[in-house]
């Protein structure tokens, strides 16, 4: 069997970022062989990089290269309220609609029983503990307006309703089926001042 060349491997590692087919995956890799090494090199030690020195915040579990990110570390932030969201990108949406003053956990995920994705692998019980330090009062729940994203907030909006916390949803300012990711910022700003209880 002929092993792979060193141009194949770049090409499908290209392919692993979102939205990369194997055409878009070949003609990334010839341009920065052929007109910007310099570049692939940066590219490469700042993957190494982020490898070695980013990992999980303790209290919220986004990125940070310290035990705690910054925006827990905050002292005027409002601690008595959590906002729940998938994934760090979703975190930065909301931060960049500037309506939102309280803390975050970030799950790195959402429900999927089809894709083998339980509770454990959003962590839910570090969630839990966090949720229940009897400091935080209300848990907002950001996840996403498609099925999993749904199934992920009712999941843990009944979960912390039974151990006694308020929980409210984003209100429906967000299109169903959307991703946080692409709402554009005055959609969200109105889905959070808009959340309510579920």
């Amino acid at each position: 069997m002929k092993s792979q060349s060193s141009l194949e491997f770049l090409s499908e590692a290209l392919r692993r970022l979102p939205g990369v087919g194997p055409k878009s995956a070949q003609r990334m890799a010839y341009h920065l062989l052929q007109h910007d090494r310099e570049g692939a090199e940066m590219i490469g030690r700042a993957m190494t990089q982020a490898i070695e020195r980013i990992k999980n915040c303790i209290s919220c579990n986004t990125f940070t290269e310290n035990q705690q990110c910054d925006t827990c570390l905050d002292t005027e932030r409002n601690a008595t309220l959590l906002c729940v969201v998938e994934t760090p990108t979703d975190q930065l949406m909301i931060e960049q609609t500037m309506t939102y003053n309280g803390l975050y956990f970030v799950l790195m995920g959402r429900l999927s029983p089809l894709d083998g994705i339980g509770p454990k692998d959003i962590h839910l019980d570090k969630l839990i503990s966090r949720a229940t330090d009897g400091v935080v009062k209300e848990v907002v729940l950001a996840t996403n307006f498609n099925n999993e994203g749904e199934a992920t907030a009712h999941y843990i909006g009944e979960t912390l309703k039974a151990r006694g916390l308020g929980v409210t949803r984003l209100a429906r300012g967000v299109p169903v089926g959307g991703e946080l990711e692409y709402v554009d910022a005055g959609t969200l700003a109105r889905a959070m001042l808009d959340r309510r209880t579920t």
